[in-house]
């Protein structure tokens, strides 16, 4: 029996190949800093996965302590530089 799960398609799903499955798993290799700046490029795909979901939670924290930071400094300015920096943000 194979150790890999049996993928079945659901209505309305096209299947994915194995070869895109595999350049999309190398495109993330790719944007992932911790593997990128790795010498060997035998990488499993679970490892580029789970190294994938580490980088966003990171990013997430990122983002937050960024977040706090701005409330922080937003809290502390005066009306008007604040409603000048939040204009500034609402229209990315």
């Amino acid at each position: 029996m194979s150790s890999r799960r049996s993928r079945t398609r659901q209505p309305g799903c096209s299947r994915i190949s194995d070869d895109q499955i595999n350049d999309l798993v190398s495109k993330l290799q790719q944007l992932l800093p911790e593997i990128r700046d790795r010498r060997s490029d035998k990488v499993s795909a679970a490892n580029v996965l789970q190294e994938t979901c580490n980088y966003i939670r990171s990013l997430h924290k990122e983002v937050d302590g960024l977040s706090e930071r701005l409330s922080e400094l937003l809290a502390s300015t005066d009306t008007a530089q604040a409603a000048i920096i939040r204009s500034l943000l609402v229209h990315k």
